[in-house]
C-alpha cells in the first residue's frame, strides 16, 4: 500500500483529518445568483467583475490558485502584477452570459497539473503574458461577434506568439494536515529579461461586516529567531502561521468593501479590500506598509527574472510554531509527495501507455481541483443579513424563494469553478462516478448531501442548480449511486450496503415526487419541462408548450425507466443481504414493465411514440382537444430508451425465491399479451434482460446509433443526426419552428446560448451508451453482433463496439501522428510549442465532426468520464 493510499485509509477512518484543507477557494465568486441582492435576479450585473477586486462577498470568496480550509474561513491565493496591466491579477477574468457570444466564458489560460485524492500534493499553471492583458479588447471583439462566430479567445489576440510570457507554477505538498508547504515558481519563457511583482496573499473570509461576531480574527506580524512571519488567530478555525521567504515588503489590509469606490459613499477607513491593488499599480505602498495587522496580508515580490530561467518563492500555512520551516527538509517533504503521487497514478494506470496514463490523471487531477466550498442559505439569503441594507422586496416572490429549507455548506464538485461554479444535481451524480475511481467515500459523502433535509425539497425534490433550485435534471442519482458502489466493490472487494441502503430510502421519496409531478395523466409516459438536454428540442420546453399542449416525452420516460431499474438494482442488492427488501425489487419491477409497456404499445386509446416506418422513438406533443402531433427530431434523446437496460443473473433468482416468482407472473400474465415485450429471453441461459426497448426496435436503433451518416461521429455519439444538416422544421398553430444539425457553438439563444445539444458530443450520454452496450452484451454475449459502423461489413459484438467507442472517445485528447489533439484543434500551433504540448483542457463538449472542445474551458466535471473510459478499457 503506498503513501496516499494510507493517507487515503487515515481520512476514511477518521484518524486524520487530510480534507481539512483543499483547493476548494473557488474561481469565481462575483456574478454569481447568491452575491446577487438585486430586486429583478440579474446576477451579473449586480456583482460584476470590476467590483470583485473592492467589495466583500458574503457567501465565499475567489483567487487564483488557491486554497482554503472547507468552511473558508481562511484562504491563501496568488496574485501577481506584470508592470503592464490597468489591475492587479487577484483572480480569472472572463465575459459574462451576457457578454460573450456564445454566454460567459473564461478568458484566461490555466491548467490544473496534479492532485491527490487528500490534495497531499497539487499543482496548477497560470500563463501570464508579459504585455498588457487585453481586457478591453476581448470584451469588445466578444461583444462585435454573432452566435454564428466563434468565440474570442485569449490565444487568439496574439499575445502568446513570441513566448513574451511567465509560467507559473504554484504547488502545494502537506507535511501533514494541518501543515501545508507551497512553492510558486515563476518562469519567463521569454528570450528578454522581465520583470513581475508577486504577491502571495492570505486573507480571511469576512463575516463581521453582515452580521455580529463575538470575535473578529486577525492576522499579525511576527518576528522569532531572524523569522519574520505572520500569525491567524480565527476563533472558529484556531491558529496558524504563515511563514515566508523574505520579500521586499509586507502590505496589510482589511477585506473589506471599499464603499467610496463601489457605492461613492464615504469609507470609514482607508484599509479596504482593493489596496493592495492600489499600492502595487500606483507604487503607493506606504498605506499597506502602514498597518501590521489586518485580515489580508501579502509579502511583496519585485521579482526580475532573467530570459529563459525561473525563481522560486517558498511559503508554509501549518498550525505549528517552527524555527526553521522553509528548511532543507521543506524540499524532502515536496519530493516525497512528487514521488508518491507519481506511484498513486501509475497504480491506476499501470496496463496503458504513458499517454493514456497521463490523460487519465489530468482528468483526475482537474476534477479534484474542481472541489469547491459552496454556501448558500436561500433564507437569510432572501430577508438580508442584520448589518446590511434589506433586500428589495421583490425578491420574496422571485428566484429560489420556494427553496427556504435549503442551506447549503459544504465542500462540491463543481462543474467548473469559474463558469459553473456552483453544483448541479444531475452533473454532479457524474463527478461522483469519476471521483469512485480514486476516493470512494468522499464520492459516497457528496451523493448522500443531495439526499439530506438540508438539501432536498420536503416533497422529495432534490435541487437542480442556484439559477433556478425547481428546475428539474434528470433524476441519476441511483444510476451513480450503483455505479459507485459496483467501483468500490472492485477495488477492495466488498460494497458498501450501508450507503446503498442511505441512498435507496432517500430516493424513494424522489422517485414518487418524480411520478407524481411529471406522470398527470397516470399513463406512465412523463412529460414536462427541461430534462437537462438543454436546447435540443425545436422549442424551448421551459417556456411553455406551443397551444397549452403538453409533451409526452421520449427521454422522460426513458430517464425514469432508467431511474426505476436502477432502484430496482440496488433493492436486489440489498435484498441479497437483507429479505425486507425484495418486496421493493419487486415494486420497482412492476413499474418499469409499466413504464415499458406504455412507451412500446400501440392502441385505439393510446399512440405510442415509437414510428414504425421510421424506426424511432419521437417525442409527441399533445393539444388539449386531445389531438397530437409527433415532433420528428432525430435526436439522443429519442435514442435514450436504449440505456434503460439490466440483465438480472440466474443466481439473484435462486437466491430470491419471492422475486423470482413475482417475475414469473409477470412473464405469465404480462408478457404474453403485449405486441412487443420488454422480458427478453434472447440467450441461452438463464438470465433475465429487461430493456426498455424490444429486441427487434433495440437492433434498429443501435444501427442507427453506429450511422456515421447520423449519431456516429469520429470521436463519439453525437446529440442530434447528422441527417438535420438538413433542418427539421414544423408548423404549430401557424408558428414555424426548426431545429437543424449545429456541431459545435450554438447559434440559438434557448438557455443562454452558452451550451448546446444539437449535434455535439457530451461525455455523459456516450457513456451511459456505452454501458447499456456492455449490459446487452452480458446477456446476449456474442450471439449478439452488428456492423460497425452501419454498412461497413465488419461484424462486431456489442463488447467490441463499446470499445471501438470508447477508444473513440479517449481519442479526443490523444496526441495523432502529427502531435495534435483533436480537443486543441483551433489552436494546433500553439500546443505544438513546447511548453503546451503535454497540457490538455477538458472541455464541457466536443465538435460533432471534429473533436474540438466546445463550451466551458474547464468543465472537466463530467468530461472526467474519460479517466472511467480508460478505467474499463484497461480492464477489458
Amino acid at each position: 500500500m503506498g503513501a496516499e493510499e494510507k493517507r487515503i485509509q487515515e481520512k476514511d477512518a477518521h484518524q486524520k483529518n487530510w480534507l481539512h484543507w483543499g483547493p476548494y477557494l473557488s474561481e469565481r465568486q462575483w456574478g454569481t445568483v447568491r452575491e446577487d441582492y438585486s430586486a429583478q435576479g440579474n446576477a451579473w450585473e449586480y456583482f460584476p467583475h470590476d467590483h470583485a477586486r473592492s467589495r466583500s462577498y458574503r457567501w465565499g470568496e475567489d483567487g487564483l490558485a488557491g486554497i482554503c480550509d472547507q468552511y473558508c474561513n481562511i484562504c491563501f491565493g496568488v496574485s501577481f502584477w506584470n508592470g503592464k496591466d490597468p489591475i492587479l491579477k487577484e483572480r480569472l477574468f472572463g465575459l459574462t452570459g451576457n457578454q460573450g457570444n456564445h454566454g460567459e466564458d473564461v478568458k484566461e489560460l490555466y491548467y490544473y497539473l496534479e492532485n491527490t485524492p487528500t490534495h497531499s500534493y497539487m499543482k496548477h499553471l497560470y500563463k501570464y503574458p508579459q504585455n498588457e492583458f487585453p481586457y478591453g479588447h476581448i470584451v469588445e471583439e466578444n461583444a462585435r461577434r454573432n452566435r454564428n462566430d466563434l468565440e474570442y479567445e485569449l490565444l487568439d489576440t496574439g499575445i502568446f506568439e513570441n513566448d513574451e510570457y511567465f509560467d507559473i507554477f504554484t504547488e502545494y505538498a502537506k507535511a501533514d494536515a494541518e501543515d501545508i508547504l507551497i512553492k510558486i515558481t515563476v518562469v519567463n519563457r521569454s528570450k528578454d529579461d522581465a520583470t513581475l511583482s508577486l504577491l502571495p496573499t492570505l486573507w480571511i473570509r469576512n463575516y463581521w461586516s453582515f452580521k455580529e461576531r463575538p470575535l473578529k480574527p486577525i492576522i499579525k506580524k511576527q518576528m522569532g529567531n531572524e523569522q519574520t512571519y505572520v500569525s491567524i488567530d480565527h476563533h472558529h478555525i484556531g491558529n496558524y502561521n504563515l511563514y515566508f521567504d523574505q520579500a521586499s515588503k509586507l502590505l496589510f489590509t482589511e477585506n473589506e468593501t471599499n464603499f467610496e469606490k463601489v457605492f461613492g459613499a464615504q469609507n470609514d477607513h482607508p484599509f479596504k479590500k482593493d489596496l493592495f491593488h492600489n499600492a502595487v499599480i500606483n507604487n503607493k505602498c506606504a498605506l499597506a506598509t502602514q498597518k501590521q495587522e489586518g485580515t489580508k496580508f501579502a509579502p511583496l515580490y519585485n521579482l526580475n527574472v532573467k530570459a529563459g530561467e525561473s525563481v522560486t518563492i517558498k511559503l508554509r500555512l501549518t498550525d505549528k510554531t517552527l524555527d526553521d520551516p522553509l528548511s532543507s527538509n521543506f524540499e524532502t517533504i515536496f519530493d516525497q509527495r512528487v514521488n508518491e503521487c507519481n506511484d498513486f497514478y501509475k497504480a491506476m494506470g499501470k496496463q496503458v501507455s504513458d499517454e493514456i496514463n497521463g490523460i487519465q490523471r489530468q482528468a483526475l487531477a482537474s476534477l479534484l481541483w474542481s472541489k469547491q466550498y459552496y454556501n448558500y442559505e436561500v433564507e437569510p439569503w432572501l430577508y438580508g443579513d442584520p448589518k446590511q441594507p434589506t433586500p428589495p422586496p421583490e425578491r420574496l416572490h422571485g428566484r429560489n424563494s420556494n427553496w427556504k429549507t435549503l442551506r447549503n455548506h459544504d465542500v462540491m464538485a463543481m462543474p467548473d469553478t469559474w463558469e459553473y461554479p456552483w453544483y448541479a444535481a444531475w452533473d454532479s451524480s457524474f463527478h461522483c462516478t469519476s471521483l469512485a475511481l480514486v476516493d470512494p467515500t468522499f464520492a459516497k459523502k457528496q451523493l448522500l448531501l443531495f439526499t439530506k433535509e438540508w438539501y432536498m425539497a420536503p416533497n422529495g425534490q432534490i435541487p437542480a442548480y442556484e439559477w433556478n433550485f425547481s428546475d428539474v435534471n434528470p433524476p441519476v442519482q441511483a444510476w451513480a449511486a450503483i455505479n459507485i458502489y459496483q467501483i468500490e466493490k472492485s477495488k477492495t472487494g466488498k460494497g458498501d450496503i450501508d450507503f446503498l441502503k442511505q441512498m435507496f430510502n432517500k430516493l424513494a421519496l424522489n422517485f414518487t415526487w418524480w411520478v407524481n409531478r411529471l406522470d398527470n395523466k397516470d399513463n406512465n409516459v412523463f412529460e414536462g419541462g427541461f430534462l437537462g438536454l438543454d436546447n435540443i428540442g425545436v422549442f424551448d420546453r421551459s417556456h411553455g408548450i406551443p397551444g397549452g399542449g403538453h409533451l409526452e416525452q421520449v427521454d422522460g420516460t426513458s430517464w425514469m425507466a432508467l431511474y426505476c431499474l436502477n432502484m430496482l438494482k440496488i433493492s436486489l442488492d440489498l435484498a441479497l443481504e437483507d429479505f425486507t427488501y425484495e418486496d421493493m425489487a419487486i415494486k420497482y419491477f412492476g413499474h418499469f414493465v409499466f413504464i415499458a409497456e406504455a412507451l412500446n404499445k400501440r392502441s385505439e386509446e393510446f399512440i405510442g411514440t415509437w414510428d414504425e416506418q421510421e424506426g424511432f422513438f419521437y417525442d409527441k406533443l399533445v393539444l388539449p382537444n386531445g389531438q397530437y402531433t409527433p415532433i420528428k427530431v432525430r435526436s439522443i434523446s429519442g435514442m435514450l430508451a436504449m440505456v434503460a437496460v439490466f440483465c438480472i443473473k440466474k443466481e439473484v433468482f435462486e437466491k430470491l425465491p419471492q422475486f423470482a416468482k413475482s417475475v414469473d407472473w409477470f412473464k405469465k400474465y404480462r408478457m404474453n399479451t403485449l405486441k412487443y415485450p420488454v422480458i427478453q429471453e434472447i440467450g441461452e441461459n438463464d438470465n433475465l434482460l429487461l430493456s426498455l426497448v424490444p429486441n427487434e426496435r433495440m437492433q434498429i436503433l443501435i444501427k442507427t446509433l453506429l450511422d456515421e451518416n447520423e449519431f456516429l461521429g469520429p470521436c463519439g455519439i453525437r446529440s442530434l443526426s447528422k441527417k438535420h444538416e438538413n433542418p427539421y422544421t414544423i408548423d404549430i398553430n401557424n408558428v414555424q419552428y426548426s431545429i437543424d444539425y449545429e456541431p459545435a457553438e450554438s447559434t440559438t439563444s434557448l438557455f443562454g446560448g452558452n451550451s448546446n445539444w444539437r449535434g455535439p458530443i457530451w461525455f455523459p450520454m456516450n457513456y451511459l451508451f456505452i454501458q447499456a452496450l456492455r449490459e446487452y452484451y452480458s446477456y446476449c454475449g456474442g450471439n449478439l453482433k452488428f456492423e460497425y459502423p452501419t454498412g461497413n461489413n465488419n461484424a462486431m459484438d456489442l463488447k467490441e463496439i463499446s470499445n471501438a467507442l470508447s477508444r473513440r472517445l479517449i481519442k479526443i485528447f490523444e496526441k495523432d501522428s502529427n502531435g495534435n489533439r483533436p480537443v486543441h484543434a483551433l489552436h494546433q500551433s500553439q500546443y505544438a510549442d513546447e511548453h503546451f504540448k503535454d497540457l490538455i483542457l477538458f472541455y464541457e463538449y466536443f465538435h460533432g465532426d471534429t473533436g474540438r472542445g466546445v463550451g466551458a474551458s474547464h468543465q472537466t466535471g463530467w468530461t472526467a468520464l474519460v479517466a472511467n473510459l480508460i478505467n474499463e478499457m484497461e480492464e477489458k
